[in-house]
């Protein structure tokens, strides 16, 4: 009997004893679990104002709308799509940043198609003395190509950007290439290409779903092969097209919430890379050079309408 009372002494000290270790291996793990989930909750965009949304509208009051659609920061535009680039040449560049001083926004990025890849540098130098980190471009080449033909394209478009790069890395400038039609970086695999083939994370890609199939599983596929060589995404879809004159309804399906394309998996993808590039809520009118809709406050409100849907995108 003493025997048996010993040995189920002892099972029961034993069983303590594993339960205790169990318990400080649980505890070790467990506070990790919760930082994972608590980053991927916390991820929210950094959003930026396309000045082009608001048309040829003046920057001073354009500017004020920035902290309206909780960005941080606004992207200025030229001719045709804006003009707010050649506003900032008429005011002189210390009353533009001390009207940007004056509502606490910063320049974030300088569109510049019009200049082409190769017509930056001197642009560069003045987004430096702004504190301008990001200039869009689109990427000139060929068209059509395939496979090996394509990335033989891509490294001769990646050599010929070198000596901006230079100067990109000199100024703290990143490059980031549109993949917009009718150019080299307009397919999936040209914007993967340029991607691997880039010699420096100042030459990185303008994520334009609006360009590519809608399709949400490439899109958020893509948007996970790409990475960290995403430095600006356009919450953009193609709806009915933007070349066409159409009833506004129709204009504006190409606003994230009101086309067909699903932007859940694409944000969760971004969520997924961490991604910390811009973001800008986007369209283009027809004519280009007119506001997406008649008045300053109604142009806020339908951002803000379509920021409102991307965070229930996350939350979902």
């Amino acid at each position: 009997m003493k025997s048996l009372i010993s040995n189920a002494r002892h099972s029961r000290r034993q069983f303590l004893r594993s339960t205790a270790t169990l318990a400080v291996g649980t505890a070790a793990v467990a506070p990790r679990l919760p930082a994972v989930q608590s980053a991927e909750k916390s991820f929210q965009p950094k959003y930026i104002l396309g000045s082009s949304m608001y048309g040829y509208t003046k920057l001073a009051e354009i500017v004020p709308q920035v902290a309206k659609i909780g960005a941080t920061a606004l992207d200025i535009w030229p001719k045709v799509h804006g003009n707010q680039r050649e506003q900032l040449d008429e005011l002189g560049e210390q009353r533009f940043a001390e009207l940007l001083k004056q509502h606490s926004v910063k320049l974030g990025c300088i569109t510049q198609y019009k200049l082409g890849p190769f017509g930056l540098q001197q642009e560069m130098r003045l987004a430096k003395r702004h504190g301008c980190q990001t200039m869009i471009a689109g990427g000139k080449g060929p068209r059509g190509l395939k496979g090996s033909e394509l990335k033989t394209a891509v490294g001769r478009f990646v050599e010929q950007m070198k000596p901006h790069l230079a100067v990109a890395e000199e100024t703290g400038v990143t490059i980031a290439i549109e993949n917009h039609a009718r150019n080299l970086i307009e397919t999936p695999d040209s914007m993967k290409w340029l991607v691997e083939l880039s010699p420096s994370k100042h030459l990185a890609i303008a994520f334009a779903p609006y360009h590519l199939p809608q399709d949400e599983k490439l899109l958020s596929q893509l948007i996970r092969d790409l990475g960290s060589g995403i430095a600006m995404f356009y919450a953009w879809q193609h709806g009915m097209g933007c070349h066409k004159k159409l009833p506004k309804e129709q204009e504006l399906l190409q606003m994230p919430g009101r086309g067909t394309l699903d932007f859940k998996p694409l944000m969760a993808a971004l969520r997924d890379i961490r991604y910390t590039g811009w973001t800008e809520i986007f369209m283009h009118p027809v004519p280009r050079g007119i506001p997406i809709l008649d008045s300053t406050n109604d142009v806020t409100a339908e951002i803000n309408r379509a920021r409102k849907y991307l965070s229930t995108c996350l939350a979902g």
